[in-house]
Parts: structure tokens; C-alpha cells; sequence
């Protein structure tokens, strides 16, 4: 525990249980992306892999929006002296890219499925009528940039597990921020 005048060095659990869950849930939606799009593959198995990605990405996209607000109350704790100003710069503004780029697909991969005319099963079973129009037009462009932003998300993933995996090596305090995913964990 801290006291009222020591800032904590850690995400508390909240924030990391979130963060684990999201990335365990958009690293097994990507791959399902991707297979569900192959040619060969039976109309059942591309059905349950369609519906396993839009159901994932409504997930996702109500995980993000819930790290947002509790980020919003609950900043994140300061980084280790260790790190260079312009390092710390950076890795604000790929946390910042990889909010952004998470709600872009969510909300890209939602248009393009409603004004497609298909359904988000899990939202349809609730009742929530569809918030955008039936276009092909709107459904293409979506579709478009869902397709296009694919590829900056993955990227700056990569480049994200590489830089944790960078400071677990250097044992630099960094990784340990949010570390555990669940639990206490060292402090």
C-alpha cells in the first residue's frame, strides 16, 4: 500500500486485468480475421469464424471503452527515472495509437457488418436495433478501412510486445508496471 504522498509504481489490478484481456482478446481475433477470409474453407466453419469475430470485436470494443474511463480516473503511474524523456514521449503516444487504432476496428468492423445488413448476433440478441443505415456504399468504405488499419494495428502491437519484451530484459521496472495481469504481485 501506499501513503497519500507516494505515487504508485504499478497499474493497479484493475487496469492490468483489462489490459490482459484485451490483449488476449484481440490476439485471438486477429488470426480469426484472417482465416476466416481464406478461400477452401466450408461455409459452416467461415460462418462460426465470422461470428466469433464480430461477437469479439463488440467485446473488445466495450473493453476499451471501459479502460478509457477507468483511465481516466486512474492515470497511469509514473514511469522509472530510468527512462529517457523521449522514450517516455513515445511510448505515451503509441498507448495513445493503440486506443485509437483499437476503436477504429471496432467501429469500422460494426459499420461495415450493419450497413452490409448483417447481423451482430450477440447485440441482436439483446434487441439493439442497428445504429447505422444499409449501404454498400458506407459498408465498402468501412470495410476499406477496416482492411487498411488492420496492418497499422498490427504493427504497432509488434512494436509494443517488442518494447515490454525490451524492458522484461532490462528488468527496468517498466514491464513490472503491469505485471501481473491478476492479483497483487510485487510492488
Amino acid at each position: 500500500m501506499t501513503s497519500s504522498t507516494t505515487k504508485p509504481t504499478r497499474y493497479a489490478a484493475t487496469t492490468r486485468a483489462l489490459h490482459w484481456i484485451v490483449a488476449l482478446m484481440v490476439l485471438a481475433t486477429i488470426p480469426v480475421g484472417v482465416i476466416m477470409l481464406q478461400d477452401g474453407l466450408s461455409r459452416d466453419l467461415r460462418n462460426t469464424l465470422f461470428i466469433l469475430h464480430k461477437n469479439g470485436g463488440v467485446i473488445i470494443l466495450l473493453l476499451v471503452v471501459l479502460r478509457l474511463g477507468w483511465r481516466a480516473r486512474n492515470p497511469a503511474p509514473p514511469l522509472p527515472d530510468s527512462v529517457p524523456p523521449l522514450q517516455a514521449r513515445i511510448a505515451h503516444l503509441a498507448h495513445g495509437a493503440l486506443y485509437a487504432l483499437l476503436l477504429v476496428m471496432a467501429l469500422s468492423g460494426y459499420v461495415r457488418v450493419r450497413a452490409g445488413g448483417f447481423p451482430v448476433e450477440m447485440l441482436d440478441a439483446i434487441g439493439m436495433p442497428g445504429l447505422v443505415p444499409r449501404s454498400d456504399s458506407l459498408a465498402e468504405t468501412a470495410k476499406w478501412v477496416h482492411a487498411t488499419a488492420r496492418f497499422a494495428l498490427v504493427a504497432l502491437i509488434l512494436a509494443h510486445i517488442a518494447a515490454g519484451l525490451n524492458h522484461l530484459r532490462k528488468r527496468d521496472g517498466v514491464f513490472e508496471r503491469i505485471w501481473p495481469p491478476f492479483g497483487r504481485g510485487r510492488v
